[in-house]
């Protein structure tokens, strides 16, 4: 059950974040040619990143909904007990921000579009607030001194 509220949880807010709303901005523009080509790597790039953070949080037993999701508990499921801070976590303290924002810009760069590369820095600066002042207050109030060291030893971003 865990995996499938995984995948529910992937499809409802990164799937919408990272690939309805693109849709929509895109509204059936063409692929750009030639070195716009390019952004298939980022794009690539941040869904393996993506869905290697999923399997981490279903590994430690919960998934990557966040804590103030409330009522879409059921659906979604809940974070795990203890702190994920192993595979990209090791590296990054939000490696599926980053990846979510991979495959926007992968996408922008794909389609040539400013449009799109604008709203991925809209998006960065709304994961970068909610990060900043929703969920690390929240990290450090349930896991303490375990998060201070791992805040401590590993970047926020890259």
């Amino acid at each position: 059950m865990l995996w499938i509220r995984g995948l529910i949880f992937t499809v409802l807010v990164p799937g919408t974040v990272a690939f309805y709303i693109p849709r929509a901005i895109l509204s059936g523009a063409p692929l750009a040619g030639g070195w716009w080509q390019l952004g298939w790597v980022p794009l690539i790039a941040g869904l393996v990143l993506f869905l290697w953070c999923v399997a981490r949080f279903l590994l430690a037993g919960g998934t990557p909904a966040p804590f103030f999701v409330g009522p879409l508990r059921a659906l979604v499921g809940r974070e795990p007990a203890d702190l994920v801070a192993t595979g990209p976590y090791r590296f990054s303290r939000n490696p599926m921000y980053v990846g979510v924002l991979l495959i926007i810009f992968g996408q922008a760069i794909l389609y040539r579009s400013a449009d799109l590369a604008t709203y991925g820095l809209v998006m960065w600066l709304a994961f970068h607030l909610v990060v900043v002042f929703i969920e690390e207050p929240h990290l450090e109030q349930v896991h303490g001194a375990e998060y201070e060291r791992f805040r401590r030893q590993v970047r926020r971003w890259l």
